[in-house]
């Protein structure tokens, strides 16, 4: 039984008749294929990541399993279309807090054509992705069985200024509802989400260690997703903060030179979160 997935913040989505992914119940997450080089591009990725032997198993699992490709009747109802089959990185969750972030101050990658460089140098401009490195692309804050999720629409997310940003990152680990904008985020998960040598900051620095050596890719326009379950916290269980890069059209070779757009932004979001955990009631 294929569905469109219920937590999915970014990207395009199967709602109104558009292609967009579908999920099952056996925790696969289907990605269409773009039918330009980019579908192709993602393809070849995922097939040489997966038997990339220079890929320690401690970065590995920062990247969503990949199952292959297979043809499932498009959520558009153009017929049988080709996807990515990935680990569906929520599907054990029943109410989880995500987020989307695109990291680097660049989203364009080196072979683009003048008119995409022209369109993603906006998107960086009007974002905060030229100045703090990274922007957020979309976003569910779970409150509680009262409030259910705060999702504001692409259009708010896209319009966050660097306020904003760091707003969300203070709500995105705060015990008082999202929603309200009169509310000054309590930040009473943060080490527990944020800290600790299991939480979000360790998993970033672990990937930030390997950026500062890896030489073998470039990524562009690449997100990480930052997801946990906070219903677990008020249970007094393991929230299981975790986090994943996902969206690999635009990887390039690394012809032995660092990745140091990734790198700046991996490093600003660390300094964003570290600023949380270090000030939380700031």
């Amino acid at each position: 039984m294929f569905k469109a997935p219920d937590h999915q913040v970014g990207g395009h989505m199967a709602v109104n008749g558009a292609l967009g992914p579908l999920v099952d119940d056996a925790g696969n997450f289907y990605k269409p294929l773009q039918s330009d080089e980019r579908g192709a591009k993602e393809v070849a990725f995922y097939t040489g990541f997966s038997t990339e032997t220079r890929i320690p198993d401690k970065i590995r699992k920062f990247f969503p399993v990949f199952h292959g490709t297979r043809d499932l009747e498009a959520s558009d109802g153009s017929g049988l279309h080709p996807h990515l089959v990935l680990e569906d990185i929520v599907s054990s969750r029943t109410n989880p807090s995500v987020l989307d972030i695109k990291i680097g101050a660049s989203t364009w990658y080196p072979e683009a054509s003048e008119q995409y460089i022209t369109k993603c140098l906006k998107k960086d401009r009007d974002g905060t992705s030229l100045t703090l490195g990274f922007r957020l692309c979309g976003l569910q804050f779970y409150g509680n069985k009262e409030t259910g999720f705060w999702k504001p629409d692409r259009k708010s997310v896209n319009a966050f200024t660097h306020d904003d940003v760091r707003s969300a990152l203070r709500k995105f680990v705060s015990s008082n509802s999202p929603s309200d904008s009169d509310a000054e985020p309590d930040c009473c998960y943060a080490s527990t989400v944020y800290g600790g040598p299991d939480g979000i900051v360790s998993q970033l620095l672990k990937l930030k260690s390997w950026f500062e050596d890896q030489t073998i890719y470039h990524f562009y326009s690449c997100s990480i997703m930052m997801v946990y379950d906070k219903e677990s916290i008020l249970k007094g269980e393991n929230p299981n903060p975790q986090i994943k890069l996902v969206d690999f059209a635009h990887v390039v070779e690394g012809k032995g030179i660092i990745d140091h757009n990734f790198l700046g932004g991996l490093c600003s979001l660390i300094k964003f979160l570290k600023d949380v955990l270090n000030n939380p009631k700031k």
